[in-house]
Parts: C-alpha cells; sequence; structure tokens
C-alpha cells in the first residue's frame, strides 16, 4: 500500500487533504459547537456559484469565486435572528438551497456542465497541482496562525453560541466577521480541490466525533484533527485500492469513523452507568 504514495499524483492528493484536513477540522468544532453546521455548505455552494458564474460570463474563476465567498461570509456573519421562533441554521439553508440551484442553472449553461456538477460536489484530489498545493499551504498557514494567536477571543465567542448567549453578539462582531472571513477563505481553495461534500465531512465529522469523547476545547481540537488525517490518509488508500472515486471515497472512510466513534460512545456511557450501579450497591 505504501507503494501507492510514491507516485507523484498520490502524493500530491495526501499532501493537500491533509493541509485541508487539518484547518477544517480545527474550524469544526468551532462551528460544531456554534450549532452553525449549514455554514459551510452554503459557503462552499456559494464559492461554487461563483466559479459557475465565471465559466457562464467566461471570467477568471479563481477571481470570481473569491469575491462571491468572501460577499457571502460578510453576509453571513451579519446574521443575528431575535424571533425565538426562527433558527440561524433555517436561514443559511435557505441560502446553500438558493446558491445550489443557482449553480446548476449557470452550469447547465456551460460546456461540459453534467460533468462539472460531479466535480463541484466531490472534486477532483487526483489532479491537485502543486500550485494548489503551494497556495493551499500558504493561506491555510497564515489562516490557522490568525486563529491561534487570537484563539482565546474565537473560543469565547463560540461558548458564547452555545450558551445561547449569540444576541449578545450584536449586528456587526469583528471576531465574528473574522471567523466567517476565515471559513470563506478556507472553503475557497479547499472547495475547488475536493468538493462541497468532503470539505463538508471534513469540517463536521471529525468535529462531532471528538466532541462525543472529550470535552476540554484543546482536547477536542486534537482529536478533531488527528481523525480528519486518519480519515484522509485511509479514504485515498481505499480508493486507490479499490479504484473508487477519491472524494468518495474519504468521505465513506469518515463516515466509518463517525459510526465507530459512536460505538465507542456508547459502550463507554454503559460501561459508566454500571460501575455508578457498582459503587451505588
Amino acid at each position: 500500500m505504501l507503494e501507492m504514495f510514491k507516485q507523484d499524483f498520490v502524493l500530491n492528493a495526501l499532501m493537500i487533504s491533509l493541509i485541508m484536513g487539518t484547518l477544517l477540522a480545527y474550524l469544526g468544532v468551532h462551528v460544531v459547537g456554534r450549532g452553525i453546521v449549514f455554514v459551510d455548505l452554503a459557503l462552499g455552494q456559494i464559492s461554487m456559484l461563483g466559479v459557475a458564474f465565471a465559466g457562464f460570463i467566461e471570467k477568471d474563476a479563481t477571481l470570481i469565486s473569491v469575491i462571491f465567498t468572501l460577499v457571502g461570509a460578510f453576509l453571513l456573519s451579519m446574521i443575528n435572528i431575535k424571533d425565538r421562533r426562527l433558527k440561524q441554521e433555517a436561514v443559511i439553508g435557505i441560502i446553500y438551497a438558493v446558491a445550489s440551484a443557482a449553480t446548476v442553472l449557470f452550469i447547465a449553461k456551460t460546456p461540459h456542465g453534467e460533468s462539472d456538477i460531479s466535480e463541484v460536489l466531490f472534486g477532483s484530489l487526483f489532479t491537485v497541482t502543486t500550485q494548489q498545493i503551494t497556495e493551499m499551504a500558504l493561506v491555510f498557514g497564515l489562516i490557522g496562525a490568525v486563529q491561534l494567536i487570537f484563539h482565546k477571543k474565537f473560543f469565547a465567542l463560540t461558548e458564547m453560541f452555545e450558551q445561547r448567549e449569540h444576541h449578545k453578539v450584536g449586528l456587526f462582531n469583528i471576531w465574528n466577521f473574522l471567523f466567517y472571513l476565515s471559513i470563506g477563505l478556507t472553503i475557497v481553495l479547499a472547495v475547488r480541490a475536493g468538493g462541497v461534500i468532503p470539505v463538508f465531512s471534513y469540517l463536521i465529522i471529525p468535529a462531532v466525533s471528538a466532541i462525543m469523547l472529550a470535552r476540554s476545547n484543546w482536547t477536542v481540537v486534537f482529536i478533531a484533527v488527528g481523525l480528519s488525517l486518519l480519515g484522509g490518509t485511509l479514504g485515498l488508500a481505499f480508493a486507490l485500492q479499490f479504484d473508487f472515486p477519491a472524494g468518495s471515497s474519504v468521505v465513506a472512510v469518515l463516515g466509518g469513523i463517525f459510526c465507530f466513534m459512536s460505538i465507542l460512545r456508547v459502550v463507554k456511557g454503559f460501561l459508566k452507568k454500571q460501575q455508578k450501579h457498582a459503587s451505588a450497591h
């Protein structure tokens, strides 16, 4: 199996998966904690809407995609629902649905539209270039540095959402905007390589799995990143071994990891309950 990773295209896929998985898993801890799971899908789809629109008007896809995503990140950061009958996820879900429909409409009017839709959803990890890896490493490195330097601010904001005190954030909060900006820039590059569904999986599955096993913020982060890297590596190996698409394989393996962690959580809870029952007697 190790022989597979000596090939250049496989090594490129592995490197970009590791870079992508590390930052997405970290950001995912905040996303899950805030209860805004749809934000990744929405921003990812907005990014792809930019790509589809660029293809429709025959302009530079990267620039248009960045503009669309940054505008989307800004607008999402401004959502502040005060009506208790409504949830932020509902509004984000609407944005995702509309962006998805618009993307399909634009792609339908461009050459090779049907094949483009598949690439939008699941990416093409085995065709990434060295330039893509370099760009992603630089941008993700900067975003990661900002997140680490100001981690107390970002975690304090996430805990505010966890305590359902998000109404205190206000209409515009610089740290909230920087958080959405970080996700937006991350998704612009990640979706182009990995596709919307794998990026969503990297963001959500490791974070949810880690939260089921640990409580402290950094323990959750380390477990999430570890599971993300494991899932990405095993997913690529699975794709190569059985000749499956890389993106779908990574999602399937991450799903398997989630199932294993869920079972582990149930067993852990059962043993803890048995221990309490035994000590009571």
